[in-house]
């Protein structure tokens, strides 16, 4: 099977030992204290953030290295690719299959945690995931937004809950809904602590079910965004936009924003210590996510389910599998607008995980 291999932190030596064996979807340099102006709303954001495109990550510095050094850091870095599975089946048996392929164990209180979805929006359907949702006896848990429309309010989300269809296959929990409680962030540039609703400790075990797609500020929204913005309560949802400095989270800057989705979600991974599963569903992939009412037609075809137990790596062969399609280019210039790859080389240098994976096809 293929494998990509990325680090931030990469040495021309070993980007030469391992070229054989990797691939590399392209990486987008971060920009210094970039920013998207202010927007209204999540839905409407139009700003921008400069990237030069994919492309293979330079080693640090560009300095040459003697060979002891150049082993040591190869030692320090390299990693086991995470297993990724897949299968092009977007159905209910599909859905089972990938999770099946994990072979998890789930024991105690189960949380699907997913998005609700604003009305008119592509929002995960009941037929696709009920099944899944049933067999786990798991409850549907969710946060409220911080930007308006028809989840702010915990009574008027639990109606969204209940006209999506989710409270007839699961109990639905808005977690939030008493207020917030705090994990800490170990290892982060700008967060020391992640607000996440009141609610989370009741659960044991949560598998993180995300659609796959664009995002108006984030770039992309699949793991990493459901475990970090998704399990955030409203409060949270604003300390992570604005990287903990508080104020607009529309005109907050754009890099710190990325990598503190990539620190409050390994916060919930770190609470977690292995009680978590990902699975994200590429279909619908609409430059736009869940939280637009109105978002943009999708213009590029379905791809699959993947499965796996990091969230970096699900993330990264999702971009993989857009930046190969020969009709994504819109949801890859959404994703580079965004700056969106910086979230990815973030995670993994903070060790969320991994940009090195091995895609499993559960279809041959």
């Amino acid at each position: 099977m293929k494998k990509r291999i990325t680090s931030l932190l990469a040495l021309a030596a070993f980007a030469v030992l391992c070229a054989a064996c990797s691939r590399t979807a392209g990486e987008t340099p971060a920009p210094q204290g970039g920013q998207i102006p202010a927007a209204e709303s999540e839905e409407n954001h139009a700003g921008q953030v400069a990237s030069s495109g994919p492309g293979e990550t330079e080693n640090a510095g560009g300095q040459s290295l003697s060979q002891g050094e150049g082993t040591a850091l190869e030692a320090e870095n390299v990693q086991e690719p995470s297993a990724v599975y897949m299968t092009e089946d977007i159905s209910s048996e599909g859905l089972m299959k990938v999770y099946e392929a994990l072979e998890a164990e789930p024991a105690g209180r189960v949380a699907v945690k997913l998005s609700t979805g604003e009305p008119g929006s592509n929002y995960l359907r009941t037929e696709l995931i009920g099944d899944l949702v049933q067999s786990l006896d798991a409850a549907i848990v969710e946060c409220n937004t911080a930007y308006g429309g028809s989840r702010a309010s915990t009574a008027m989300h639990y109606q969204v809950a209940e006209d999506h269809g989710y409270t007839a296959i699961a109990d639905v929990d808005i977690m939030d809904e008493e207020g917030s409680m705090t994990l800490p962030v170990t290892g982060g540039r700008n967060l020391t602590e992640n607000y996440v609703g009141a609610h989370f400790a009741n659960y044991d075990y949560y598998v993180i079910l995300s659609h796959f797609k664009g995002h108006a500020m984030a770039g992309y929204g699949g793991a990493i965004k459901n475990i970090s913005i998704g399990i955030a309560s409203a409060e949270g949802k604003n300390h992570i936009h604005t990287a903990g400095k508080g104020g607009s989270m529309w005109s907050a800057p754009q890099d710190p924003f990325l990598e503190s989705m990539a620190e409050a979600g390994k916060s919930v991974a770190d609470a977690l210590d292995g009680r978590i599963l990902y699975i994200n569903v590429m279909n619908r992939l609409s430059v736009d996510c869940d939280c637009d009412g109105s978002p943009a037609e999708p213009d590029m075809h379905d791809i699959g389910i993947l499965a796996s137990y990091d969230p970096v790596a699900v993330d990264q062969a999702c971009v993989d599998l857009v930046y190969e399609a020969e009709d994504g280019a819109s949801l890859v210039n959404r994703i580079e607008s965004r700056n969106g790859l910086h979230t990815l080389e973030h995670g993994a240098e903070i060790g969320l995980g991994n940009r090195e994976y091995e895609l499993i096809s559960l279809d041959e």
